[in-house]
């Protein structure tokens, strides 16, 4: 009880940092249609990662260590896409394309949140695939790890949603307003991904994991 008093200020504390930053942002986007295909396509990622990685982390406070090893599974493509999508603009800036340059850079909270939060995110998932897949056989650290990383990344992430939670929205719908080349593209890679995830969470459903079967893990 303690911890979760503790935790309550400290997410509403994130999510008004993460609301600031989304005021204060300066990245625009000047109707270059490479560019906007691109931030469609993170909107539309974002939003269909929204509800499966609340889930995750509500199977992850316990009980459930199966269902939220399985959600794992299935968030991986889809989590892959995303950051590739991001990384994919990041490149482009910092090469200094001058259609991206235009567009503006995010806000600074946000650009140094970024890099943080992507290897929060893959310390994350490795750590818990190889938790899945070989227990405690390489130590007791993997599960600390797990663990440490997934309290950094809650926050992190908290801040990241309350920074784009205007915005993302409106770039997965805005194919429906204004349909910009590529529209079809992009939806079928965000399907295609939930359907890889999909497939991945079937693959992994025979596998005995010694995870699941040690005591006292959560």
């Amino acid at each position: 009880m303690y911890s979760v008093n503790f935790l309550i200020p400290v997410v509403v504390l994130v999510g008004v940092i993460g609301y600031w930053a989304s005021r204060r942002s300066t990245s625009r986007y000047i109707g270059d249609p490479a560019v906007e295909a691109n931030a469609r396509l993170t909107g539309y990622a974002a939003v269909v990662l929204l509800l499966p990685l609340a889930a995750e982390v509500v199977t992850g406070a316990r009980p459930g260590l199966l269902a939220h090893a399985l959600l794992g599974f299935f968030l991986v493509p889809p989590v892959l896409l995303k950051l590739g999508s991001v990384g994919y603009r990041f490149a482009r800036y910092y090469l200094r394309d001058p259609r991206y340059r235009a567009g503006g850079p995010p806000d600074l909270a946000m650009r140094l949140l970024g890099p943080v939060l992507v290897l929060l995110t893959v310390t994350l998932f490795a750590t818990g695939i190889e938790l899945w897949l070989f227990g405690f056989a390489f130590g007791n650290e993997w599960l600390i790890w797990h663990k440490a990383s997934f309290v950094l990344w809650f926050l992190a992430m908290t801040v990241h949603v309350a920074a784009y939670a205007r915005r993302a929205p409106a770039l997965a719908l805005a194919d429906s307003r204004d349909p910009v080349k590529g529209a079809f593209e992009r939806r079928s890679l965000v399907v295609g991904s939930l359907l890889f995830g999909i497939a991945l969470v079937i693959a992994m459903l025979p596998f005995a994991s010694p995870f699941t079967l040690l005591p006292d893990v959560g």
